[in-house]
């Protein structure tokens, strides 16, 4: 497949399509109300848990207890025993057209051409190794560098090639496209959709830089437009051919735009967007982009933000995803005005109900909850009921985690207490890449603060310089 110019929405021709109507799915069968379908997905999701597991699926997760810290194997860890971790690419398009401060690729990445055969050749290699050592129904991200670089149809074809080895894709992106684009990636040539439902990351926040509709945001309200117009491109898949969308949204949290953030997570649920991720700036990737106040930022400082975008208390230890010191996540729903977390680490009766694994139980007490809070806020207005995570990722300092990496390779215990502390916190990661050809699996911290310079390097010999006009 030979790569196909990407540039602005004018350059792309898409079929004309007979639209359908926003109750109705191609089938002509009637759609389940968006709301009501978001509540059903993740009680679906909740009970699919309760399976016995595949036996595939049942290794991949034993070995990736083992791997883990001793500190970390609670019975609040989801890791090794309902996922084994989320997954990324890596070196299938480190390229982006927007510049970032703090940005955690290396100061090479945008010298490395676009290439859609590479990208999908690079894919297939990748997520093979992973279907191979985690099993099916893991999730994994196309992620760059800038995704919508790619030419639509190699993008169309990487998520397939990654569902095809039984991942659950995500594309990572600005969100500073068009809906041509987005079209002509979810649709094939006839104008029939190749995908039922798409999963997207849309990072916007103010230490971005070149967005077409806000070159140099002053703040994080210049950009909830933007956030608006990314939010009505997948509401028009919606409705015109019945494609669903799982909408995240990312956000980069600087001393700046921390105050900011509960207007962002009140803005974003307004959207409709069904997750909220904050990232604590970090010293990673390109040196020319760091901030020394960035140490200025704590875990408690920016969650109690989120919190009070909430409104309430996220209780983020009844569930826990590797390594506390990395990842603190809340899973809930929204109903009127108010916020569900499905589990509470202080509430006595949820804990032994998921210690338990007493679902039916469980699941019958989280619904009257929400019943009384539906019954108290009257459900009137729109995206009154959404499924909804908050999520808070901590990088770490590419200078620790080189020295730490060094040693476990060699496979030394660090007697530094941060360098012991980064160890732990990277055998926990709960976001791997894959690396073939030296059949392992590396922590995306390891990956864009050791591996990713070198790789880039041998991007740019290896990719054929024709291929720069694909970059924009």
């Amino acid at each position: 497949m030979e790569p196909t110019p990407v540039g602005r929405s004018r350059q792309y021709r898409t079929p004309v399509r007979r639209q359908q109507p926003a109750h109705r799915r191609p089938n002509g069968r009637r759609a389940v109300p968006s709301p009501v379908r978001r509540v059903l997905d993740a009680l679906r999701d909740a009970e699919r848990a309760t399976r016995p597991e595949d036996p595939e699926v049942a290794a991949a997760h034993a070995a990736r207890w083992e791997e883990l810290p001793a500190g970390v194997r609670t019975a609040s860890q989801l890791l090794g025993r309902r996922f084994t971790g989320c997954e990324g690419t890596h070196g299938v398009f480190p390229a982006c057209n927007l510049g970032c401060e703090p940005c955690y690729h290396g100061k090479d990445a945008n010298r490395v051409p676009v290439d859609g055969v590479h990208t999908v050749a690079e894919v297939e290699r990748q997520m093979a190794y992973l279907r191979e050592r985690r099993g099916p129904g893991q999730y994994a991200q196309l992620i760059g560098g800038e995704v919508s670089l790619l030419p639509p149809d190699a993008h169309a074809e990487a998520l397939a090639t990654m569902r095809r080895h039984g991942r659950i894709p995500m594309s990572f992106t600005h969100g500073d496209f068009d809906q041509d684009y987005l079209e002509a990636v979810v649709l094939a040539p006839d104008g029939t959709p190749r995908f039922n439902a798409v999963a997207f990351a849309v990072h916007i926040d103010s230490t971005m830089r070149g967005r077409r509709a806000a070159k140099q945001p002053r703040n994080e309200a210049e950009l909830h437009d933007e956030r608006a117009r990314v939010a009505a491109m997948f509401e028009q898949l919606q409705q015109r051919y019945g494609i669903r969308s799982y909408l995240a949204h990312n956000m980069t949290v600087t001393p700046d735009n921390v105050d900011e953030i509960p207007e962002v997570v009140q803005v974003c649920r307004e959207l409709g967007y069904r997750m909220c991720s904050f990232q604590p700036a970090a010293y990673v990737g390109d040196q020319r982009r760091w901030d020394e106040g960035y140490r200025e930022l704590t875990d408690e400082l920016v969650w109690s933000r989120i919190e009070a975008g909430v409104g309430r208390r996220l209780p983020f230890r009844a569930l826990q995803v590797g390594d506390e010191r990395c990842n603190r996540s809340t899973w809930g729903v929204w109903v009127g005005g108010g916020y569900t977390p499905l589990f509470d680490d202080r509430d006595r009766r949820d804990l032994p109900a998921r210690d338990a694994g007493a679902l039916a139980w469980w699941i019958a007490r989280f619904l009257g909850r929400m019943a009384t809070r539906a019954t108290t806020a009257g459900l009137r207005g729109r995206r009154q009921i959404l499924a909804t995570t908050y999520v808070m990722h901590r990088f770490m300092d590419a200078h620790d985690v080189h020295r730490a990496w060094e040693l476990l390779e060699r496979g030394v215990a660090a007697d530094d207490p941060t360098l012991r502390a980064t160890q732990e916190r990277l055998r926990a990661c709960a976001y791997g890449m894959a690396h073939p050809e030296s059949d392992r699996i590396v922590p995306a911290c390891v990956q864009h603060s050791v591996l990713d310079p070198a790789e880039n390097q041998q991007l740019i010999q290896l990719l054929p310089p024709r291929s720069r006009k694909n970059a924009g």
